[in-house]
């Protein structure tokens, strides 16, 4: 190893450290990890800002737009409580239902983003119910990365597996939903197994819960329908975007400007203060940034001819590595930084492979375990920080071990089916 391949990696370790242990925020982390790069000469910082995947920063602030402006409507609060109405107040209902419900929206909405809209809503359900909302919180968080796995837009880490490579919205839906959906119809009957006797509540609580008026909970109609409209464009320009030849980017900041135009074109400032996530933004432009000097020294180019050795250049045995060390490595390091480290070293396995198709199984065991594998612990997936973070400013403590006890069942369940998903339908 060269000098700068040495600082190169002692940054990059002390990014993640810091990134994990939460010693400071976590794009601060990130973005001094990547100037660091610079200023110790590894890349010029033109070099460095041209690594960063633009596509990906403007798609996340599309989608930021379009959520901005469809919780204003109120049709998020209107399906929660809707959806406690058709569980009759049952917790077990309730909880079996947010988890699909979560699971469909991550799939569309992406998994942060749907966290954040349901958290607050099953918090409210719970306090009505007079029951504790924590096994409802982390089963939500798990069910938002399993069903943003299942799309492109879905998860952080797929967004930015379609941005490297040429897969389109509808390649995605193609290869990853039907795991996805065996997944998350498994893990329903593991919640039902695991908490159908350990919640109970009075008759009084839910008569309370099911005398809200669901109707009054849609504040704008008309802002509503637009919304609905321009949402609906947004999904179909996605899936026809092989043939439009458009950009993700292009899409969700068409789809999020002619939104914040319909409903908050006077009040842009307070939309991009409040909610626009620049954290999560610029953590990504950091990570782009130090991964890309991993690239540059040459440590990606040993990542992947150590994986062709063990692997033997076998695809079928690649799949399967690529999947376990990613689930494995993604409970324990959020999945964003490291799939951001993965995308180049795959893109380098396929130049030993030299087989376009024969990749194809490697990519999708990339997407598979990254996004699954955040669910093992609490910091495995952006979603599960978000979510215990909105339980902690509301008085509900998750704990690391609480969340792990619970997430690495429903990972490893997760990668087992994965597995045999990969081997049956590729190989």
């Amino acid at each position: 190893m060269t000098i700068m391949m040495l600082i190169t990696l002692f940054v990059f370790v002390m990014t993640y450290i810091f990134i994990i242990m939460e010693w400071m925020n976590k794009m601060l982390a990130a973005m001094i990890g990547g100037f660091l790069i610079v200023l110790t000469g590894i890349i010029h910082q033109q070099d460095a800002l041209m690594a960063v995947d633009w596509n990906v920063i403007f798609f996340l602030i599309g989608m930021m737009l379009v959520i901005s402006v469809l919780k204003k409507t109120g049709v998020f609060m209107y399906i929660a409580i809707r959806t406690a109405k058709i569980a009759r107040g049952k917790p077990i209902v309730i909880m079996t239902l947010m988890f699909v419900i979560t699971a469909v929206l991550s799939a569309f909405l992406g998994s942060v983003t749907t966290v954040m809209i349901l958290v607050p809503i099953v918090l409210l359900i719970c306090g009505e119910l007079k029951i504790t909302p924590i096994p409802f919180i982390i089963t939500m968080a798990i069910a938002s990365n399993m069903g943003g796995t299942a799309t492109m837009v879905g998860d952080p880490p797929n967004i930015m597996i379609g941005s490297a490579t040429d897969y389109t919205f509808m390649d995605f839906l193609f290869n990853l939903t039907p795991p996805v959906v065996i997944i998350t119809c498994v893990s329903v009957a593991m919640i039902w197994l695991m908490y159908r006797n350990k919640m109970k509540v009075s008759m009084q609580n839910r008569a309370r819960l099911l005398s809200y008026r669901e109707d009054t909970l849609i504040t704008d109609k008309k802002l509503l329908l637009r919304s609905s409209i321009v949402l609906l464009l947004m999904l179909i320009a996605l899936i026809l975007q092989s043939v439009l030849k458009i950009e993700t980017a292009t899409i969700a900041m068409t789809a999020g400007l002619s939104l914040l135009l319909m409903s908050n074109r006077n009040q842009v400032e307070n939309v991009l203060i409040n909610d626009v996530d620049w954290v999560t933004i610029f953590f990504f432009i950091g990570l782009f940034m130090i991964v890309e000097s991993l690239v540059v020294t040459g440590f990606i180019d040993i990542m992947a001819k150590g994986i062709i050795d063990a692997s033997g250049g076998r695809p079928k045995t690649a799949s399967m590595l690529i999947l376990w060390l990613s689930g494995a490595l993604s409970a324990i390091i959020d999945n964003v930084p490291f799939v951001a480290a993965m995308i180049p070293m795959v893109q380098k396995m396929s130049t030993y492979i030299n087989n376009p198709t024969a990749m194809h199984p490697i990519w999708w065991s990339l997407s598979l375990g990254t996004c699954l594998g955040g669910n093992g612990t609490l910091v495995g997936a952006s979603a599960n920080i978000v979510a215990v973070g909105i339980a902690s400013r509301n008085g509900f403590r998750i704990s690391f071990r609480q969340f792990t006890q619970i997430g690495i069942i429903f990972t490893f369940n997760s990668l087992l089916i994965s597995s045999v998903y990969l081997l049956v339908r590729y190989f």
